[in-house]
């Protein structure tokens, strides 16, 4: 039963990022058909932006060495209305993209120096002067440009981030050109008060609410919670994972991400509108778990699947 909470979006853009963010964790690869699939089944139960793949090198990131043979495969969907975003590490990541006709764009920065280390081999300002020339020139193609920013909340080396040095490196991020910014808990340890004084810091710096997405991990059960608590300060773009694939392979602590039925299933009580066909998204789900051969951690799945 959908029942309205007052001070609340009337819509949620969900950014999916299961065929990315949750395939590149798999231990072995993903066929390319299947990985095709499961994007045009996320589009056909209503997702409008399903993050494709990454041209990150293929020996840091196996799983998606085929962004090649992928991404010309779902020129339709681009064509109908649905984003494909893709990760970029650098200028030659960019290149690759762009060559087929890649027009929406995602650089990957850290707050903290430990995990630009171990993820970029770079410390976070070296980092920032290479997305540099990759914002600038996605921008001046024409494309659209995200910046995720990863660690905002506590890393596994360094603990908890302070909410100043995050709002610095955001701040950075969207000074480059990025469009819009995605507040990664990358280790799933924030929680609701934590993610309210961190939002209120960056509009305190300037950074608008519409340029802030939420990326949540529900490694200590908070995804939802704080989800909601960045729905209340207004914020209107949250990424899932649709079954709740995935986590991050340079942070062993990272479990799944914020499974999107988990998502809907909120968001539809709410009332709030997404476009998304929860059963038609939960199949999905379950036929993506089919072929990796174990069920979905996703408890709305798992609920909505087992029902007679």
């Amino acid at each position: 039963m959908a029942v309205p909470a007052p001070g609340l979006p009337a819509r949620v853009r969900i950014h999916e990022v299961g065929a990315r963010d949750g395939l590149q964790n798999e231990k072995t690869a993903v066929p390319t058909e299947v990985k095709a699939e499961f994007i045009r089944r996320l589009a056909d139960a209503g997702l409008r932006t399903v993050e494709a793949t990454s041209f990150v090198h293929p020996k840091w990131v196996p799983q998606l060495a085929d962004a090649e043979q992928l991404y010309p495969q779902l020129a339709d969907l681009a064509g109908a209305g649905v984003h494909l975003p893709v990760l970029v590490p650098n200028e030659r990541g960019l290149d690759r993209a762009l060559a087929l006709g890649a027009d929406r764009i995602a650089v990957f920065g850290s707050a903290t120096e430990t995990f630009a280390a171990r993820n970029l081999n770079r410390t976070v300002a070296e980092s920032l002067a290479m997305f540099e020339p990759v914002v600038a020139r996605a921008k001046e193609g024409g494309a659209h440009v995200r910046g995720y920013l990863s660690m905002c909340f506590g890393d596994p080396w360094e603990g908890p981030v302070p909410v100043a040095q995050v709002v610095g490196v955001a701040k950075a991020l969207l000074d480059l050109g990025c469009d819009e910014l995605s507040l990664g808990d990358t280790i799933g340890t924030g929680t609701p008060g934590h993610v309210r004084s961190l939002l209120a810091a960056l509009n305190g710096a300037g950074v608008a609410t519409d340029r802030i997405g939420v990326h949540f991990h529900d490694t200590y059960g908070q995804a939802l919670a704080n989800t909601l608590a960045a729905l209340e300060h207004g914020v209107a773009t949250v990424d899932a994972s649709a079954g709740g694939l995935g986590g991050c392979p340079y942070a062993k602590s990272a479990t799944g991400n914020l499974a999107t039925e988990d998502l809907v299933w909120m968001l539809d009580g709410l009332g709030i509108e997404t476009g998304v066909d929860l059963a038609a998204l939960t199949a999905t789900s379950v036929w993506m778990a089919e072929r990796l051969g174990r069920p979905s951690p996703s408890r709305t799945v798992r609920a909505l699947s087992h029902k007679e």
